[in-house]
């Protein structure tokens, strides 16, 4: 399967991403890289307890126009 991830950096320089197909899952890292590499061991683990409590797997994500 492949997700959508975002990664943004906080205020201490941490990493964060996140995916937003599957609440909550969320990790991070170091660097980007480090971050997108744990946000996949993630994905991985909540679709594992999702499935396990016949949860959806991933809620719907779409993309909306905003004009500025």
């Amino acid at each position: 399967m492949k997700f959508t991830i975002t990664i943004s950096q906080d205020e201490d320089g941490v990493y964060i991403a996140e995916c937003p197909a599957i609440p909550g899952c969320v990790s991070q890292g170091r660097t980007e890289h480090e971050a997108e590499q744990n946000i996949q061991e993630a994905i991985k683990a909540c679709l594992e307890v999702r499935a396990e409590k016949g949860m959806p797997l991933t809620v719907a994500t779409r993309q909306v126009e905003v004009i500025i």
